[in-house]
Protein backbone atom coordinates (compact mmCIF):
# COMPACT_ATOMS: atom_id res chain seq x y z
CA UNK A 1 0.00 0.00 0.00
CA UNK A 2 1.41 3.38 -0.94
CA UNK A 3 1.02 5.47 2.40
CA UNK A 4 0.22 9.21 1.88
CA UNK A 5 0.08 12.30 4.06
CA UNK A 6 -2.23 15.22 2.82
CA UNK A 7 -1.49 18.65 4.25
CA UNK A 8 -3.32 21.41 3.58
CA UNK A 9 -4.92 24.39 5.73
CA UNK A 10 -8.38 23.84 4.51
CA UNK A 11 -10.65 20.95 5.68
CA UNK A 12 -12.71 20.85 2.41
CA UNK A 13 -9.40 20.12 0.58
CA UNK A 14 -8.24 17.26 2.87
CA UNK A 15 -11.63 15.56 2.92
CA UNK A 16 -11.66 16.05 -1.06
CA UNK A 17 -8.19 14.10 -1.24
CA UNK A 18 -8.72 11.47 1.04
CA UNK A 19 -12.05 10.50 -0.75
CA UNK A 20 -10.03 10.78 -3.81
CA UNK A 21 -7.44 8.97 -2.86
CA UNK A 22 -9.37 6.27 -0.71
CA UNK A 23 -11.10 4.74 -3.84
CA UNK A 24 -8.09 3.55 -4.89
CA UNK A 25 -7.36 -0.44 -3.72
CA UNK A 26 -3.39 0.17 -3.35
CA UNK A 27 -3.39 4.45 -1.79
CA UNK A 28 -4.16 5.07 1.64
CA UNK A 29 -4.41 8.17 3.78
CA UNK A 30 -1.98 7.62 7.17
CA UNK A 31 -2.96 11.38 8.38
CA UNK A 32 -3.60 15.03 7.64
CA UNK A 33 -1.81 18.16 8.58
CA UNK A 34 -3.52 21.51 8.89
CA UNK A 35 -0.23 23.32 8.45
CA UNK A 36 3.60 23.12 7.85
CA UNK A 37 4.15 22.64 11.59
CA UNK A 38 1.81 19.61 11.74
CA UNK A 39 3.43 17.90 8.36
CA UNK A 40 6.59 17.82 9.78
CA UNK A 41 5.77 15.93 13.26
CA UNK A 42 3.13 13.85 10.64
CA UNK A 43 5.77 13.10 8.25
CA UNK A 44 8.43 11.88 10.90
CA UNK A 45 5.77 9.61 13.17
CA UNK A 46 3.80 8.48 10.66
CA UNK A 47 6.16 7.68 7.93
CA UNK A 48 4.40 8.15 4.92
CA UNK A 49 5.72 7.04 1.55
CA UNK A 50 4.70 10.45 -0.18
CA UNK A 51 3.44 13.79 0.66
CA UNK A 52 0.98 15.99 -0.50
CA UNK A 53 1.82 19.43 0.61
CA UNK A 54 0.14 22.75 -0.04
CA UNK A 55 1.97 25.54 -0.68
CA UNK A 56 1.13 28.47 1.61
CA UNK A 57 -0.77 28.11 4.88
CA UNK A 58 -0.81 29.98 8.02
CA UNK A 59 2.00 29.65 10.04
CA UNK A 60 4.99 27.15 9.17
CA UNK A 61 3.99 27.65 4.75
CA UNK A 62 4.48 24.71 2.95
CA UNK A 63 8.13 25.44 1.32
CA UNK A 64 9.23 25.79 4.72
CA UNK A 65 7.84 22.29 5.67
CA UNK A 66 8.88 21.25 2.46
CA UNK A 67 12.96 22.11 3.40
CA UNK A 68 12.29 20.26 7.02
CA UNK A 69 11.05 17.04 5.48
CA UNK A 70 13.04 16.81 2.73
CA UNK A 71 16.24 17.67 4.89
CA UNK A 72 14.96 13.97 7.46
CA UNK A 73 16.61 10.82 6.61
CA UNK A 74 14.64 8.91 3.80
CA UNK A 75 12.54 11.56 3.21
CA UNK A 76 9.37 10.64 1.85
CA UNK A 77 8.42 11.64 -1.69
CA UNK A 78 7.53 15.48 -1.92
CA UNK A 79 4.78 17.07 -4.09
CA UNK A 80 3.31 20.24 -3.49
CA UNK A 81 -0.07 21.27 -4.22
CA UNK A 82 -0.68 24.78 -5.85
CA UNK A 83 -2.93 26.74 -7.96
CA UNK A 84 -1.06 29.12 -10.93
CA UNK A 85 -1.02 31.59 -8.99
CA UNK A 86 2.06 30.22 -6.62
CA UNK A 87 4.13 28.96 -9.43
CA UNK A 88 7.13 30.52 -8.28
CA UNK A 89 7.21 28.60 -4.78
CA UNK A 90 6.35 25.59 -6.56
CA UNK A 91 9.66 26.01 -8.51
CA UNK A 92 11.52 26.68 -5.24
CA UNK A 93 10.20 23.36 -3.79
CA UNK A 94 11.49 21.70 -6.78
CA UNK A 95 14.86 23.12 -6.21
CA UNK A 96 14.85 21.67 -2.52
CA UNK A 97 14.28 18.04 -3.26
CA UNK A 98 10.35 18.11 -3.89
CA UNK A 99 9.18 15.33 -7.11
CA UNK A 100 6.96 17.40 -8.68
CA UNK A 101 3.22 19.56 -8.16
CA UNK A 102 -0.26 18.94 -8.55
CA UNK A 103 -2.78 21.56 -9.39
CA UNK A 104 -5.71 21.15 -6.88
CA UNK A 105 -8.17 21.29 -9.88
CA UNK A 106 -6.20 17.97 -10.53
CA UNK A 107 -9.16 15.37 -12.16
CA UNK A 108 -9.50 12.06 -9.87
CA UNK A 109 -8.18 9.27 -12.07
CA UNK A 110 -4.85 11.85 -12.57
CA UNK A 111 -4.21 12.28 -8.84
CA UNK A 112 -4.18 9.11 -8.18
CA UNK A 113 -2.32 8.38 -10.72
CA UNK A 114 0.15 10.98 -10.20
CA UNK A 115 1.02 9.79 -6.26
CA UNK A 116 1.26 6.18 -8.06
CA UNK A 117 4.48 7.71 -10.42
CA UNK A 118 6.19 9.51 -7.57
CA UNK A 119 5.63 6.75 -5.19
CA UNK A 120 7.84 4.39 -7.81
CA UNK A 121 10.48 6.62 -7.98
CA UNK A 122 9.60 9.05 -10.81
CA UNK A 123 9.49 12.51 -10.75
CA UNK A 124 6.43 14.15 -12.17
CA UNK A 125 7.39 16.13 -15.41
CA UNK A 126 4.68 17.38 -17.57
CA UNK A 127 5.46 18.49 -20.70
CA UNK A 128 2.82 20.95 -20.88
CA UNK A 129 2.34 22.17 -17.50
CA UNK A 130 6.08 21.85 -15.67
CA UNK A 131 8.14 22.95 -18.31
CA UNK A 132 6.01 26.22 -18.46
CA UNK A 133 6.28 26.52 -14.83
CA UNK A 134 10.47 25.96 -14.68
CA UNK A 135 10.30 28.48 -17.74
CA UNK A 136 8.84 31.33 -15.90
CA UNK A 137 10.09 31.23 -12.90
CA UNK A 138 14.09 29.70 -13.57
CA UNK A 139 16.57 32.67 -12.57
CA UNK A 140 17.85 34.06 -15.74
CA UNK A 141 20.79 35.59 -14.13
CA UNK A 142 24.21 35.09 -16.16
CA UNK A 143 25.68 33.75 -13.21
CA UNK A 144 23.20 31.09 -12.67
CA UNK A 145 23.54 30.88 -16.51
CA UNK A 146 27.02 29.91 -16.54
CA UNK A 147 27.35 28.24 -13.33
CA UNK A 148 24.79 25.69 -14.79
CA UNK A 149 26.74 25.31 -17.96
CA UNK A 150 29.98 24.37 -16.11
CA UNK A 151 28.61 21.83 -14.18
CA UNK A 152 26.76 20.13 -17.40
CA UNK A 153 30.05 20.39 -18.80
CA UNK A 154 31.01 18.08 -16.56
CA UNK A 155 28.98 15.07 -18.61
CA UNK A 156 29.28 13.07 -21.59
CA UNK A 157 28.01 13.51 -25.34
CA UNK A 158 25.70 10.62 -24.31
CA UNK A 159 24.86 11.75 -21.08
CA UNK A 160 24.35 15.57 -21.88
CA UNK A 161 21.77 13.84 -24.67
CA UNK A 162 20.48 11.85 -21.78
CA UNK A 163 19.73 15.24 -19.80
CA UNK A 164 18.10 16.76 -22.24
CA UNK A 165 15.56 14.22 -23.32
CA UNK A 166 15.05 14.34 -19.28
CA UNK A 167 14.41 17.85 -19.06
CA UNK A 168 11.43 17.39 -22.16
CA UNK A 169 9.59 15.33 -19.40
CA UNK A 170 10.40 11.94 -20.94
CA UNK A 171 10.56 8.91 -19.61
CA UNK A 172 13.53 6.28 -19.49
CA UNK A 173 11.45 3.69 -22.47
CA UNK A 174 11.14 7.41 -24.34
CA UNK A 175 14.47 8.21 -24.23
CA UNK A 176 15.68 5.22 -24.86
CA UNK A 177 13.47 5.02 -28.06
CA UNK A 178 14.95 8.43 -29.00
CA UNK A 179 18.32 7.84 -28.62
CA UNK A 180 18.03 4.30 -29.50
CA UNK A 181 18.91 2.53 -26.25
CA UNK A 182 17.69 -0.04 -24.23
CA UNK A 183 15.12 1.41 -21.03
CA UNK A 184 17.92 -0.52 -19.18
CA UNK A 185 20.73 1.47 -20.18
CA UNK A 186 18.75 4.82 -20.23
CA UNK A 187 18.10 4.27 -16.35
CA UNK A 188 22.07 3.83 -15.71
CA UNK A 189 22.80 6.66 -17.54
CA UNK A 190 20.21 9.08 -15.72
CA UNK A 191 21.56 7.37 -12.31
CA UNK A 192 25.45 8.29 -13.11
CA UNK A 193 24.30 11.48 -14.49
CA UNK A 194 22.55 12.56 -11.51
CA UNK A 195 25.22 11.44 -9.46
CA UNK A 196 27.75 12.84 -11.28
CA UNK A 197 25.76 16.37 -10.92
CA UNK A 198 25.04 16.32 -6.90
CA UNK A 199 21.57 16.21 -8.38
CA UNK A 200 18.47 13.80 -6.62
CA UNK A 201 15.70 13.71 -8.85
CA UNK A 202 14.74 14.25 -12.29
CA UNK A 203 12.92 17.75 -11.35
CA UNK A 204 16.30 19.35 -10.30
CA UNK A 205 18.11 17.95 -13.28
CA UNK A 206 15.36 19.75 -15.84
CA UNK A 207 16.05 22.80 -13.62
CA UNK A 208 19.75 22.30 -14.32
CA UNK A 209 19.38 22.35 -17.69
CA UNK A 210 16.76 24.75 -18.22
CA UNK A 211 18.86 27.10 -16.03
CA UNK A 212 21.34 27.02 -18.79
CA UNK A 213 19.38 27.58 -21.84
CA UNK A 214 20.20 24.59 -23.14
Amino acid sequence: MIRVLVVDDEALVRSGLRMILETADDIVVVGEARDGEEAVGAAARLRPHVVLMDVRMPGTDGLTAAARVLATADPPKLVMLTTFDLDEYVHEALRLGAVGFLLKDTPPRDLTAAVRTVAAGQAMLSPSVTRRLIDAFVDKAPSRSESARRRLASLTGREEDVIRALARGLSNAEIGRDLRLSEATVKAHVSRVLAKLGLTNRVQAAILVHDADL
